[in-house]
């Protein structure tokens, strides 16, 4: 009987049917002795509102408006008929519209385009909206994933697909079928681990195929044209547009569902932000980066 009642007093212990002592929980996590205390939610400052409608202001669907191209896009697609051309330009500015109307141009006149970006998701972008402006039957495209409609007058694809054909065609001696390359998000080039897959575009290409570079956050943009000129042997434009036309706001949502703007009325920082940092809880470490 006492082996039993020994047995019994083991088995109840480990199945977790029985009391556990302090040893048996060490290295255990321990249980809260009460819940976290309610936050206390601030009301938010007059100024604090103000500020907030500011930064919300304007939202919405613009009104419509008939189209007018702005001079750097004008003065782009003129210089694209005889020269290369670098266009830096703030996000939103319409980039992609002096592609599309030489795209536009260039069928028209029956001669092929390629049109390459970095980004596998742009690139099925692009293509879908191309086929909707310019007929699916003249659009295809060419990444590492998809291969369609390889025959047709405007291709879009990624640069290393391109960089590729020109490598082909350098191997076995044939000319790349294209008159025109766009080279979107061109500030690649100075990318650490890829940027020498669009140096090598760039070389590659025969003169004959004129190129548009299209970038908003190329530095030394003149450096650069010049750089392009000097292996290419041919002359390029570099064409600047105006302060970005659709404004940047900046906001915290805090916990607590309130909205604040990160910066103030001189453009520096918010300091009502900083007691958000003070109400962290207590032994709050931050996120660790492994």
């Amino acid at each position: 009987m006492r082996r039993k009642d020994n047995r019994d007093r083991r088995r109840g212990r480990n199945s977790g049917h029985g009391p556990r002592s302090n040893t048996e929980r060490k290295g255990k996590r321990p249980v809260a002795e009460e819940s976290s205390r309610e936050r206390v939610v601030l009301a938010q400052t007059p100024r604090q509102v103000r500020a907030i409608q500011r930064l919300l202001s304007g939202i919405g669907v613009p009104a419509s408006r008939p189209f007018k191209p702005d001079e750097f896009q004008l003065e782009a697609l003129a210089a694209i008929e005889h020269e290369d051309v670098l266009v830096t330009a703030p996000t939103g500015s319409g980039k992609t519209w002096i592609a599309r109307e030489e795209i536009r141009r260039l069928l028209a006149a029956g001669k092929k385009t390629w049109y390459t970006s970095p980004l596998k998701a742009l690139t099925n972008s692009k293509y879908a909206e191309f086929a909707l402006e310019f007929g699916a039957e003249n659009v295809g495209i060419l990444t590492g994933d998809r291969k369609e409609n390889t025959n047709a007058p405007l291709i879009v694809g990624t640069t290393e697909i391109y960089r590729n054909q020109l490598f082909d065609a350098l191997r076995e001696g044939f000319d790349v079928g294209t008159d025109f390359v766009i080279l979107d998000e061109a500030h690649y080039l100075s990318d650490e681990d890829r940027g020498h897959v669009w140096e090598e575009s760039i070389i590659l290409s025969p003169p004959r195929i004129r190129l548009l570079l299209l970038s908003a956050t190329v530095g030394r943009a003149t450096e650069f044209a010049s750089w392009i000129e000097e292996v290419r042997g041919t002359t390029v434009r570099v064409i600047k547009a105006g302060p970005r036309p659709v404004e940047l706001r900046a906001a915290y949502l805090s916990s607590d569902l309130q909205l604040f703007t990160l910066f103030d009325e001189e453009a520096k920082y918010n300091r009502d932000l900083d007691r958000f940092a003070r109400q962290r809880p207590q032994g709050y470490r931050g996120r660790k980066n492994f």
